[in-house]
């Protein structure tokens, strides 16, 4: 008879499996997927390099996973973020403000998934985070001109042009100590200017405070 896992063993599995997903983005939040290796993910989960291998084929593949597990929180945050009422205007600077401040609470994390050099594994991720985000922004965009608090435009381009931006304004910021106060502000004037729609003077909603990227879903 063929052996079959029970419920408990495919359970302590997973839950090995998300032990060492985690502690391997502790390394990478420490100093990015430089900072990740196999053995130091081993000593850092307080396990074996062989039990490493049981779980991830090689470096490559854990570094991956990591960064896919990782940017699915953040495109989820993004996603939530845009859920807020009010007008457009006001909706974006809370969709921009959760994004900048996420970041500028783990910055090593940020600047990892957004700008590192990485593996080509990690890299082909990234193409998806992006596209991801850019399908976001996309839909967002266009519910601001079917609504008319939009001018016509290619929303796709658009979209596109706004999640490249955003990269591009972090990475500095984000490989410097201290993070520019007026980051989040400066590009959410910038991103309301280039898809047409009014600056709010107000920050968005408080009483909806982003988590930060220490935090998981």
């Amino acid at each position: 008879m063929a052996y079959r896992e029970t419920d408990n063993v495919r359970a302590r599995k997973a839950a090995q499996r998300d032990h060492l997903l985690h502690s391997a983005e502790q390394l990478v939040r420490q100093g990015g997927f430089a900072n990740l290796t196999m053995q130091t993910l081993a000593s850092q989960a307080g396990v074996g390099v062989g039990t490493l291998y049981r779980y991830f084929e090689n470096k490559p593949v854990l570094a991956a996973e990591v960064f896919r597990v990782a940017t699915e929180r953040e495109v989820a945050a993004v996603a939530d973020a845009m859920t807020l009422h009010g007008n457009f205007a006001r909706r974006l600077t809370h969709v921009l403000e959760t994004f900048v401040r996420r970041a500028q609470v783990a910055p090593k994390l940020a600047w990892s998934l957004i700008a590192e050099p990485v593996d080509p594994a990690v890299d082909a991720e990234r193409l998806i985070y992006r596209q991801r985000y850019a399908e976001l922004y996309e839909q967002f965009l266009a519910e601001g001109v079917r609504l008319g608090e939009l001018p016509e435009q290619d929303t796709a381009v658009t979209a596109a042009a706004m999640v490249g931006a955003i990269a591009e304004a972090l990475v500095g910021p984000l490989s410097e100590p201290l993070p520019k106060s007026g980051l989040a502000k400066s590009l959410t004037q910038f991103c309301l200017r280039a898809i047409g729609a009014r600056c709010e003077t107000a920050s968005a909603d408080s009483s909806r405070q982003p988590q930060s990227l220490h935090k998981t879903a």
